[in-house]
């Protein structure tokens, strides 16, 4: 160590504390309700070689898959000064709606690092209003594609033009700008206070410090391989399931996830770039260690992924990903969890699925995940009601939700008894029912509606989730046509659709 372990304490917090700090400006300065109401949102700050040091907890699908953005930046040689806009898939982003600015934080003069914050942007173009289109067969149904370019007022006006909502567009990229911003003031801060060969040795040390930690937890593991497999329920195109095989190798203080078997990739949505499916790995990785192990580049190091090329979960363009980023990451963690449950103390399976639910007409869209149950663990009952996963957002406040947009809520409660029994029952999904006020469009990618979370250690299974176009009974069922796990249809002002997530599985023997 090149610092005092004092000093690299502060230093890992100041740094933590830029990337919480940058998520906060963000989401307090953002237009749409989908980042300042659901903070689906996330900030970084990485070193000048492109390496992660420090993140918000924020979200981990888009936490994990910064790294390519960042990489994808520096190989267009950025400038200080300069803000560059990402959201292809293919060369560093996730999918079309997350779009990813990234700064260069000089001083001096220099680059030594970059802030990067990516949010969700509920419309930036595409086939369907809300750029998440349930039937899409290509990239480009999905929206405007940008590769890695300067931020510039010509290239703001160009993406603003392509998207049906273009001023929540612009507040929310302005929002994205000032975060990043913050990021340059506080390093130069830190800079000027302990100097800036000691930030930079804070960096290394971060990472180093973040290793250790990571193969020591390793190490506790025995070695071996250990198998799962889970499902996709369709495409889009197809309502067939998709397998996916995933093996993890334990090796001293290394792991390896192979994903031979899985399947090719498909003619639907569902298909994952491989920073996605990174994304799901490392946050599976994450579940095992202390909750004190920084999340950062030196944490992922001990981790080797091998995906086939052309694969559902190594995607070549141009196929459509839309979902793959939502549903497929979701179902890609489970299987990995589900490996690593033989060999450590894991929760039981979550919902498996981020329920997305997206209603739009002419000049305005809707976008949400709707939370479900958390699998119940060794030490308690599953949450109810959560974003589980990799999504770590918030469901949208009624009041805003019928302020902003033409509908109402007409329902929205737990799921009474949707959580797997057991020593620790699962935690309850959730039912949400949305009435429409003029004509509009729906797209629902969702899962976990006709294989349920499994249960762990004895424990049983979280209920189904549904899909339901139909009015809510005064009794509470839930009645109506069932609509498939992923479909898009045309709704007439009055329409009710109605969601109901899936409950988590339970965890040990009947209670």
């Amino acid at each position: 160590m090149t610092l005092d372990p004092i000093t690299l304490s502060v230093l890992r917090s100041a740094l933590a504390g830029i990337a919480e700090e940058m998520g906060t400006v963000l989401v307090r300065s953002a237009y749409s309700s989908n980042i300042k109401e659901r903070r689906d949102c996330s900030a970084a700050l990485f070193d000048a070689t492109g390496r992660m040091v420090a993140q918000a907890e924020h979200i981990p699908v888009h936490l994990g898959a910064m790294p390519e953005s960042v990489a994808a930046v520096i190989a267009r040689d950025p400038q200080p000064g300069e803000v560059w806009i990402l959201n292809d898939p293919y060369t560093g982003g996730t999918h079309l709606p997350d779009i990813t600015l990234v700064s260069g934080v000089d001083v001096d003069g220099e680059i030594v690092a970059y802030a990067v914050t990516r949010a969700h942007h509920s419309d930036v173009g595409g086939m369907s209003p809300g750029s998440m289109p349930a039937g899409s067969r290509d990239l480009w149904q999905e929206g405007l594609i940008i590769p890695p370019v300067r931020l510039t007022a010509d290239v703001l006006a160009l993406v603003c033009a392509n998207s049906r909502t273009p001023r929540l567009r612009r507040g929310d990229f302005r929002a994205q700008v000032s975060a990043n911003r913050v990021a340059q003031r506080r390093i130069a801060e830190l800079a000027g206070r302990w100097g800036l060969d000691t930030v930079l040795d804070g960096f290394e040390e971060v990472l180093n410090y973040a290793e250790r930690r990571t193969r020591e937890a390793l190490r506790q593991l025995p070695d071996g391989v250990y198998r799962a497999a889970t499902e996709l329920e369709g495409d889009g195109v197809s309502d067939d399931d998709i397998p996916i095989e995933v093996a993890v190798t334990i090796d001293g203080d290394s792991a390896r996830i192979d994903f031979a078997g899985t399947s090719a990739a498909v003619a639907g949505n569902v298909n994952c770039p491989l920073a996605v499916t990174r994304s799901a790995c490392y946050f599976a990785l994450r579940v095992l260690l202390p909750e004190d192990v920084p999340a950062c580049a030196g944490t992922y190091a001990p981790l080797t992924i091998d995906a086939p090329e052309g694969s559902l979960v190594n995607a070549r363009p141009p196929h459509a990903v839309v979902a793959g980023n939502v549903e497929t990451s979701q179902r890609v963690a489970d299987a990995v969890l589900a490996a690593l449950s033989q060999v450590a103390d894991v929760p039981a399976a979550g919902e498996g699925t981020m329920n997305n639910t997206v209603i739009g007409g002419r000049g305005w869209t809707y976008y949400e995940t709707v939370a479900g149950g958390q699998g119940a663990s060794s030490s308690g009952d599953g949450p109810s009601g959560v974003h589980v996963g990799m999504t770590n957002t918030l469901n949208t406040p009624i009041e805003a939700l019928e302020l902003e947009y033409p509908m109402r809520v007409e329902r929205y409660e737990l799921a009474d008894g949707s959580g797997g029994t057991g020593t620790h029952r699962g935690g309850e999904g959730v039912i949400r029912s949305i009435r429409v006020l003029e004509d509009a469009t729906v797209n629902l990618l969702t899962d976990r509606r006709r294989h349920a979370p499994p249960g762990l250690a004895g424990g049983g299974p979280g209920a189904l989730g549904r899909n339901v176009l139909g009015e809510p009974t005064r009794g509470g069922e839930v009645t109506g046509e069932d609509l498939p796990p992923k479909t898009a249809r045309r709704l007439a002002a009055g329409d009710v659709v109605t969601v109901v997530t899936p409950g988590g599985g339970g965890w040990g023997g009947e209670r």
